[in-house]
């Protein structure tokens, strides 16, 4: 793959490749494939993140042998979600890694400077929904955002959420993480002049539904600018936040 690289790059040198059609040829540069994974080299390229490595249903061996892969080929920093402390173990004898256990993520070298737009809130309906929330808050930090914790400020007790309407106001992007009836999410939309990703939880008793209750509130929400992702989801909030938060992220 580098040599590749490098002819097309002499061939910009010389004349006989424009930028453009570079740019193309990079782009169109899938993956490396290592047997059991075909790692996306040039997805940072493409959608401005480099691949992130979802760590269920992988064994310890196969998520060292891909961070290699990512390594090798210049990613500087790698997520892992959903990476159980087990697996983690065996993974930082091979790399050197930093391990969120509440958010169940490993990350493989620095962690960025923030240099968004704002600051991105993740608020929760409680202490309950704080792993899916650390999750969202892993990924955006990782992807180079200035993140700010409210935990545990639902509608139960309302006092809690407005007691922090300075941070609410002043956000550029929330995600606001609840199960049981998901109200929170509309509340905070109500308040908020930015665009609020509401993220349901499996939280709740049984006509929670597992989340499908609160998926369902935040889907029917009256208030305008609340978009939605899927139960549990707290990594495709944070990534979504993130490009919210990052409008010329391709461009980096």
């Amino acid at each position: 793959m580098n040599e590749d690289i490098r002819s097309l790059l002499e061939g910009i040198k010389n004349g006989s490749v424009s930028v453009e059609d570079a740019l193309l040829e990079l782009k169109k540069k899938p993956f490396e494939d290592i047997g059991y994974a075909k790692v996306d080299m040039h997805r940072k390229l493409r959608q401005g993140v480099a691949e992130v490595i979802y760590g269920a249903g992988k064994t310890p061996q196969q998520i060292i042998g891909i961070s290699d892969a990512m390594l090798q080929n210049g990613q500087n920093t790698i997520l892992i979600t959903r990476l159980s402390k087990e697996s983690a173990e065996v993974v930082a004898k091979a790399h050197e890694m930093q391990y969120f256990e509440t958010a169940r993520c490993g990350v493989i070298g620095e962690m960025p400077k923030a240099d968004g737009l704002g600051k991105i809130v993740v608020a929760t309906g409680g202490t309950s929904d704080v792993p899916v929330a650390e999750e969202a808050a892993v990924t955006a930090t990782v992807l180079g955002n200035e993140v700010v914790r409210l935990y545990d400020v639902g509608v139960a007790g309302l006092h809690r959420t407005l007691a922090h309407l300075d941070d609410i106001m002043s956000a550029n992007v929330i995600i606001a993480i609840a199960g049981m009836e998901g109200a929170l999410a509309s509340v905070i939309g109500g308040l908020a002049d930015c665009p609020v990703i509401a993220v349901p939880t499996s939280v709740g008793y049984g006509a929670s539904f597992h989340g499908l209750s609160a998926l369902l509130s935040m889907l029917n929400s009256c208030a305008s600018g609340v978009s939605v992702v899927n139960i549990d989801n707290g990594f495709g909030a944070g990534y979504l936040a993130s490009m919210i938060n990052h409008p010329k992220m391709k461009d980096r």
